[in-house]
């Protein structure tokens, strides 16, 4: 995970998780709209993943 990443998921989180699938994009995207904090949460757990 690299540190442009990172910042990417903080500031925009479904941007940071847009190579990883349509599926990821859009639990990010619902996520972040029900609040900034769980899409942040949910695309670094996505990001982290191997």
């Amino acid at each position: 995970m690299s540190f442009w990443r990172v910042l990417l998921s903080i500031f925009f989180p479904p941007l940071a998780v847009i190579d990883k699938g349509c599926g990821s994009i859009l639990i990010v995207l619902l996520l972040t709209a029900a609040g900034w904090v769980p899409g942040v949460i949910a695309a670094l757990i996505i990001l982290n993943k191997k």
